[in-house]
């Protein structure tokens, strides 16, 4: 069966070539014959399971294409080459050729292909290398934002922030979580926004900024409902909590439902979250008038002693 497959393409390679030539009576190559004939060519190749001279006879299709400036099928051409070298598990080669597709999509004005092939190599990378998921994920999101279309747009911001809270990468985090609270704000959708809110917050605890995270939730009084929902009351009781360095406050907060059924990477950061100073309670300070009773009680107690023995022991 692979035999027979891989002949079939041989054959298929042989007619696009003989297309390609010129002659005294053909001045001009058939691009458009020689990209199908290496089309049906990548095919056999791929049901043979022979990637390598699958994603070959690809990029000769998408040069062919290009050379009849033929864009969009050029850009499909590269895509598919892009999907064999996966299947060799060449992941950064295979992003780099879809990456390729996507401009050319842009470029022959076709943004929604472009966008679903740049989240589709965000896909393929982000185990192996967050960072370039995080960089493409961006990219899809941009492409979406200048299309107007808004949903699609944050919920790849959303794959941004978590991503990067995942990695560590707490100051980026911050600024994605809220272009994310900003979209969501003008497409109205009111309790994301809250749930955005208390993102923020634990990704400011955890830079250790707790003035951020205070002005994160003042700010946030402005978004119609916040004042007094469940979510406010959570925030407030947190930011008490870290303030006063009271780690169980913090802690009982952070193991409400309300945090621990957000998305895991948000609630992972609740339940690691620790106050500053090692979790122990400011003392209230002392007030004059207590400093000075304690004072003279001492006195007195210290009296009483040196009258107990004025006569000596005997």
């Amino acid at each position: 069966m692979a035999a027979q497959k891989i002949n079939e393409a041989l054959e298929h390679i042989a007619k696009a070539e003989k297309y390609l030539k010129t002659g005294f009576l053909k001045w001009k190559p058939d691009y458009d014959s020689a990209a199908s004939e290496y089309g049906k060519a990548a095919v056999a190749f791929k049901n043979a399971k022979q990637f390598e001279q699958a994603k070959d006879a690809c990029l000769r299709e998408a040069a062919a294409h290009e050379n009849n400036r033929a864009l969009f099928h050029a850009a499909k051409a590269y895509e598919q080459a892009g999907m064999m070298l996966k299947e060799m598990q060449k992941l950064p080669e295979a992003v780099q050729l879809i990456e390729k597709a996507s401009m050319m999509y842009l470029e022959n004005g076709t943004p929604d292909t472009a966008a679903m092939a740049l989240e589709r190599a965000g896909k393929l990378i982000e185990n192996v290398n967050p960072e370039k998921a995080v960089q493409l994920y961006q990219q899809t999101a941009n492409v979406f934002e200048n299309e107007e279309r808004l949903r699609q747009a944050v919920e790849l911001l959303g794959k941004v922030s978590r991503l990067l809270v995942r990695g560590r990468r707490f100051d980026e985090a911050a600024l994605s979580i809220q272009k994310e609270k900003n979209i969501y704000k003008e497409i109205e959708n009111y309790p994301t926004c809250y749930k955005k809110t208390i993102a923020q917050v634990l990704v400011h605890l955890h830079r250790n900024d707790y003035v951020a995270a205070e002005r994160c939730v003042r700010e946030s009084y402005s978004i119609p409902g916040f004042n007094g929902s469940e979510d406010c009351t959570a925030l407030e009781q947190l930011l008490e909590g870290y303030d006063q360095q009271d780690q169980d406050q913090v802690s009982e907060v952070c193991n409400s439902p309300l945090f621990k059924y957000m998305d895991n990477d948000y609630a992972k950061l609740g339940l690691s979250l620790m106050v500053p100073g090692g979790g122990i309670k400011k003392k209230s300070p002392a007030t004059p008038q207590a400093k000075s009773e304690g004072a003279e009680a001492t006195a007195a107690g210290g009296e009483e002693e040196e009258d107990e023995y004025s006569g000596g022991l005997c």
